[in-house]
């Protein structure tokens, strides 16, 4: 008996024992998952190694003249690895030695903290061992050069813990300067223009680098590298010049005019190279900016513009000459129930060429009514053949604007279809069509596809090279192609021609006028709704045609100036006279000086600007009484200079205000005061790394950026 209770003991003890550590399992399992979870997770991620994408250099859009018109600029992130080994060694004595120093070398760099905030803040993170503390982000490429050489820094990453990545920000060097057409890379599905349609090719093919997680924190891991492949160069058809020259004449007249937005295109007559595009809309702050591609993008009713592709149509049908007779019926005629007026009444029986001169919407709605009215498919194939329904090819197609031409299948056609579109209503086509069409005029009759790139290079060897596009061989017969030249050319130099007053006594320019009645807000065409959308396209020289152009702006109510050749022709006019004196002139020709009300500002030398204005022979007055530097003011062709608001002796440590100086003059003055002056770009100081008015130290670097 005694044997068996013994033996049941044994057993109970040994089943409680079990039970036990049954229950002690469950529980330490239950406290390793719930209490201790985060931190064995964190320690096997911390043992974790990955590929980590290294993003390829994007690659830069040129013009076709040489300039970069968008590129990536290298910005640094500065992080500190505090509880690297070198850096802690023999107690922390590298640090220690060196971090008084370094933080003074921090806070005259970067000029945001005092040596002893900075002080400070590294102290407590070597104390804590912070594993990648972030010191600075995005500094500049100067910068960076300047940091690798401070002590501590300077040994290196395994000694000094400092890890400093680089990354690309994109950048347009020229700003305003076609940014619409060329767009912007901001890594998303919203880029547009040229970085959205070549984005393939310029961002590259990314490498990789091996990291390891390290306290919530990715570091990377010496010889891990996968070197990326950059991406490729986008050589634009874009001249910076004419773009220049494009965008300045349609900002001068919309902000004179109040206009609400506006686009000028210039095309290359033999090959269909777009060489300049300007898109200017009106912001809500009165200011203007390339928001939409109002060239490209926009379909509207294009008004008289419209009534070369109608002409175009009868005569190739042999229903008129352009000596044919057709009577106006004094401007003004109902056609089944609507009424359609010249904008100047009293017209009676001239010829089709005189109607084209003075624009006559009775003449062209009538003559096409006659022959269309009970055949409009013939019409209506005319204008097929003229790709006025047409997606134009371009290069930008994500942008481009659809074109609606009216079907006689279609719902809303009816009676007064055809003679409304016969003047450019009850159709939408963009300025580009348009473009297209006159410009396969001036070229004999070859229509051209347009386009933006000229060729795509890789490490400065051309890969590619885009060649001119035949899109239309032929779009009429020599017969009518003469007859049409003839009446563009008479809307500038006719007696009654609309855009007379743009006649040029040195070239030749032929093209047409457009003024469309457009409603304000969509509300209708009633009194007080109605705006007008002027427009002008034609080429120069009218003779041997070299460059086509279009302009068309939409102005407001407040605008003083509606009509095409008074707002679109004007800026033609500028477009035209500035590129023909810089490339076209075999001899010397002077645009003719009009008074400007823009002030314009520039700073240089005394002696350089005394000699300009003697040289072209303007007044000027000089309201300074000594130094050799002046800020100058030009306005109404008049001059004043004055002495800069900041001090720019050749003495001293105070950085003087170069914004606004030629890269010259700027050189000269930094390099003479001790710094080291390093520029990008073209053109005038738009910005510099060092503040004015703040002080340097002798051999300090500052980075000037030209525009």
């Amino acid at each position: 008996m005694e044997i068996k209770n013994d033996i049941l003991w044994r057993v109970y003890l040994s089943f409680l024992g079990m039970v036990i550590l049954g229950l002690f399992v469950v529980g330490k399992t239950f406290y390793i998952q719930q209490v201790e979870g985060k931190f064995w997770t964190s320690m096997d991620s911390s043992m974790h190694l990955k590929y980590k994408p290294i993003e390829a250099e994007r690659g830069t859009i040129y013009s076709e003249d040489g300039n970069m018109l968008s590129t990536s600029v290298p910005v640094f992130d500065v992080y500190v690895d505090f509880a690297a080994a070198g850096l802690r060694e023999k107690d922390g004595k590298r640090f220690k030695d060196h971090i008084d120093t370094l933080t003074i070398c921090l806070s005259n760099l970067f000029n945001d903290k005092t040596p002893e905030a900075y002080l400070k803040e590294m102290k407590l993170a070597y104390k804590n061992k912070d594993r990648y503390y972030p010191l600075k982000k995005k500094i500049s490429f100067t910068q960076y050069k300047e940091l690798r050489d401070f002590p501590l820094v300077k040994m290196g990453k395994n000694k000094s813990g400092f890890i400093i990545t680089a990354k690309d920000k994109r950048i347009n060097p020229y700003v305003l300067l076609a940014n619409r057409t060329i767009g912007l890379s901001r890594n998303n599905a919203s880029n547009v223009g040229l970085e959205h349609r070549y984005d393939s090719l310029l961002k590259g093919k990314a490498g990789q680098q091996l990291v390891r997680y390290v306290s919530g924190n990715y570091m990377p891991v010496d010889g891990g590298d996968v070197d990326p492949e950059n991406g490729k160069d986008i050589i634009s058809t874009l001249d910076t010049y004419i773009q220049d020259i494009a965008e300045s004449a349609l900002m001068r007249m919309m902000t004179g005019n109040n206009s609400v937005h506006g686009t000028a295109i210039v095309m290359e007559t033999a090959t269909g190279k777009i060489k300049a595009i300007a898109n200017l809309g009106k912001q809500p702050d009165g200011s203007y900016t390339e928001d939409l591609n109002y060239g490209i993008g926009k379909a509207t009713e294009p008004g008289s513009v419209f009534k070369l592709a109608t002409l175009m149509s009868l005569l190739e049908d042999k229903h008129v000459t352009i000596n044919s007779v057709v009577d106006c019926e004094g401007g003004k005629k109902n056609f089944y129930g609507l009424t359609i007026r010249d904008s100047h009444l009293g017209y009676g029986a001239i010829t089709v060429k005189d109607a084209f001169e003075r624009s006559s919407n009775v003449a062209f709605a009538k003559l096409a009514d006659q022959y269309y009215h009970a055949q409009p498919a013939k019409f209506i194939n005319h204008l097929h053949r003229l790709r006025l329904d047409t997606l134009t090819g371009i290069d930008l197609t994500a942008s481009s604007g659809k074109p609606t031409i009216k079907k006689p299948t279609n719902r809303s056609w009816s009676k007064t279809t055809i003679p409304y579109m016969a003047h450019g209503y009850e159709e939408l086509v963009t300025p580009l069509h348009l473009l297209m069409l006159y410009n396969a005029v001036a070229n004999n009759g070859k229509m051209m596809k347009p386009y933006l790139v000229s060729s795509i290079k890789q490490y400065g060897v051309e890969v590619r090279t885009i060649k001119p596009t035949v899109l239309v061989e032929k779009i009429c017969s020599d017969e009518t192609l003469a007859q049409l030249k003839e009446c563009l050319l008479a809307v500038v130099e006719g007696d009654h021609g609309t855009a007379r007053k743009i006649k040029d006594s040195a070239y030749r320019i032929a093209g047409k006028t457009g003024t469309a009645v457009t409603a304000l807000d969509n509300r209708g065409y009633n009194k007080g709704n109605k705006i007008y959308q002027a427009s002008f396209i034609g080429y120069f020289p009218a003779n041997q045609p070299k460059y086509t152009v279009a302009v068309v702006i939409q102005n407001s109510k407040e605008s003083k100036k509606i009509y095409g050749a008074d707002v679109s022709g004007t800026v033609f006019k500028e477009i035209s006279d500035r590129i023909y004196s810089s490339f076209l002139s075999t001899e010397k020709y002077m645009v003719a000086h009009k008074p400007d009300s823009n002030q314009y500002n520039y700073f240089g030398m005394k002696s350089e600007l005394s000699s300009i204005f003697t040289s072209l022979q303007m007044p000027y007055t000089d309201s300074a009484g000594s130094g050799y530097w002046r800020t100058m003011q030009l306005k109404n062709n008049a001059g004043i200079l004055n002495t800069p608001s900041v001090s720019n002796s050749t003495s001293g440590s105070v950085t003087p205000n170069v914004v606004g100086m030629g890269l010259k003059d700027a050189v000269y003055l930094l390099e003479n005061m001790g710094l080291k002056v390093t520029a990008t770009g073209r053109g005038k100081v738009l910005n510099q790394s060092l503040a004015a008015g703040t002080n340097f130290r002798k051999t300090q670097n500052i980075a000037l950026i030209l525009n």
